[in-house]
């Protein structure tokens, strides 16, 4: 049989596909999944102070009103991968696309405060299975020559998703004459915000018929005769079909399907590996990038921003955020991922320095100083660009590659779940922070982009052009 070292020279890594706009038609169908993550995630941005005024409740409870979401993203992403080996990766987004759909409707009708918070947390769910599934599932079906910016797409759609939100709010917003709880339709603008989000939850179920499984779960349940039909849709008519399928069934019978106990070894509790992809989860988020997405209206209306302009910051920030998204797509496969991670966290360290200065001056009639006022402004752009073309991308792309075939469904599930649990700690904690010091709170941030540099340098490896059969 042939050997993972000897499986490249079947062509797979080499190879161009015959129909790669019918690949890329593929992964943006998963992708979908990404957008409703940076959709379902941010939306919530122009609803902030309206919950707050309608609901009478202060910073504390607001923040786990808002931040309660990720505890179902959390549990959605842990499970995901269990999910999606048992039953498939496609009938695993059709449950997430559901679940987005039910989250949207009863998110814009709630009775009160507490169903308006088990919305939210369904809506997680679907948002921790979309994380895990849509990254995995790319990084399955996808030629390695093509890997790295098919699995951008996932980013892509996340920060395209993030935008359109904002786009969405800030147009509610001016039809509601600038009132967060003004009519729309017979319901409060907050509402509208949340209850849009059907739209692309209906379209996300309905493109998930259009695509096929992935080639690696048909060869796991024994449909070989499927697998090599999408493996030459994906990978070419001139890549030797029978060598690629042997390929991957010699890894799946070498290696055990993943189960949690597979994580299990090492000094600390977890494989080296698995810390490695938790580490990179979690610096992701303690930079406080989810600030910018979840409290950035909040954060511009407590330094002076009146709320249209704020919402307008909002979105002008999401565009940076597409920007520099694509700027990484272009790089990531020809510079590797070790390189763009450095670049951006550097970039972050330097724009969340610039955060924390504007924000130490004193406020001038509830507003900054107009030189702290720009510096702010133009800081919190420079960061999420350098966040976008760097860690936005390239870690959604480490956790697809990065680990083992036994390992990677359930490695990737828990890195995921950390990342989410780590978001939650910086999304719940920084209503209470900012009260207790603005400025302190970016000197957090820019400590963890700073930590972040010497972490890549020592632990990850660069996976740039190799085989998920490679990876051990």
């Amino acid at each position: 049989m042939t050997s993972t070292a000897e499986a490249p020279k079947s062509g797979a890594r080499t190879a161009h596909p015959d129909h790669l706009g019918h690949v890329i038609f593929i992964a943006a169908a998963a992708a979908m999944g990404g957008f409703l993550f940076g959709y379902d995630s941010s939306v919530i941005n122009g609803a902030v102070e309206a919950i707050r005024d309608r609901y009478d409740v202060g910073s504390a409870v607001l923040a786990q009103v808002i931040a309660i979401a990720l505890i179902g993203c959390a549990i959605g992403a842990a499970t995901a991968g269990r999910i999606a080996d048992r039953i498939g990766r496609i009938r695993c987004m059709q449950i997430a696309a559901v679940l987005f759909t039910v989250s949207a409707i009863g998110s814009a009708l709630p009775f009160a405060l507490w169903d308006l918070a088990m919305w939210r947390v369904i809506g997680g769910f679907a948002i921790g299975m979309a994380s895990v599934i849509g990254p995995a599932y790319i990084a399955e079906v996808s030629p390695p020559a093509y890997r790295g910016r098919l699995g951008s797409f996932q980013q892509a759609a996340i920060v395209i998703g993030i935008a359109v939100s904002q786009l969405v709010n800030w147009g509610l917003l001016n039809a509601a004459d600038g009132d967060q709880r003004g009519e729309i339709m017979g319901l409060e603008a907050w509402q509208v915000m949340l209850g849009v989000m059907v739209i692309p939850a209906v379209l996300y179920g309905l493109l998930s018929f259009a695509i096929p499984e992935s080639p690696r779960f048909l060869i796991s349940v024994g449909k070989h005769d499927r697998a090599r039909q999408i493996l030459e849709e994906v990978e070419g008519h001139n890549v030797d079909l029978d060598a690629r399928v042997t390929e991957i069934e010699t890894a799946m019978h070498r290696e055990e399907k993943s189960s949690f106990k597979d994580l299990l070894g090492g000094s600390f509790f977890f494989k080296p590996i698995v810390w490695i992809g938790i580490g990179l989860s979690v610096f992701q988020q303690f930079v406080g990038i989810n600030v910018a997405f979840y409290y950035s209206s909040t954060l511009w209306q407590s330094v002076g921003v009146d709320p249209t302009d704020s919402f307008l910051y909002s979105f002008t920030t999401s565009i940076i955020n597409i920007i520099g998204t694509v700027i990484a797509m272009i790089f990531v496969d020809r510079v590797g991922r070790k390189p763009l991670a450095i670049i951006g966290s550097v970039g972050m360290v330097i724009g969340l320095a610039l955060e924390a200065w504007a924000f130490s001056a004193h406020l001038v009639d509830g507003k900054l100083p107009a030189t702290q006022g720009w510096v702010a402004l133009i800081a919190a752009h420079l960061f999420v660009l350098f966040f976008a073309l760097s860690w936005g991308v390239i870690v959604w792309v480490f956790l697809g590659e990065m680990f083992p075939n036994r390992l990677r469904a359930a490695a990737l599930g828990v890195a995921a779940s950390a990342q989410w649990i780590a978001n939650w700690a910086i999304t719940a904690s920084f209503p209470s922070l900012a009260d207790w010091n603005l400025s302190a709170t970016y000197v957090i941030y820019t400590i963890f982009a700073a930590l972040s540099i010497p972490f890549v340098l020592k632990f990850v490896k660069e996976t740039k052009g190799k085989a998920l059969e490679e990876m051990g």
